[in-house]
């Protein structure tokens, strides 16, 4: 079996701008994800395993299956071609996939789930 290392992005999301009054935004309404606020920008990168325990729980869960797949050579069809989440698939360097948390307001995020295959 092929070794891979694994990278996770934060690739969309809104964490708000820290207020320094100590109020806290009503996150829903405002489309601040709770976790990334005051913490964690897109562009923010996590390494697979040892960053797993920095992640929000539910974006883990959301996560697993992809991962899993990735970790053992698997790839997930579908492209998303023309859009922001476009794949790339390539067995023998980088694969990508993008996974959206599973939120269902305007808080969700995406984060890009980078593979890359070791020599």
């Amino acid at each position: 079996m092929r070794d891979y290392t694994i990278e996770l992005e934060i690739y969309a999301g809104n964490a708000g701008e820290l207020r320094t009054d100590g109020s806290r935004p009503d996150f829903a309404r405002e489309g601040i994800c709770a976790w990334m606020y005051g913490s964690y920008k897109v562009g923010d990168k996590f390494r697979y395993p040892e960053d797993m325990g920095e992640l929000c729980p539910w974006l883990v869960d959301s996560l697993t299956g992809v991962i899993r797949a990735q970790e053992n050579g698997g790839t997930l069809p579908w492209k998303y071609q023309g859009t922001p989440y476009e794949k790339v698939i390539d067995p023998e360097g980088v694969t990508t996939e993008y996974v959206r948390c599973l939120d269902p307001t305007e808080s969700g995020i995406v984060v890009k789930v980078s593979r890359t295959a070791l020599p």
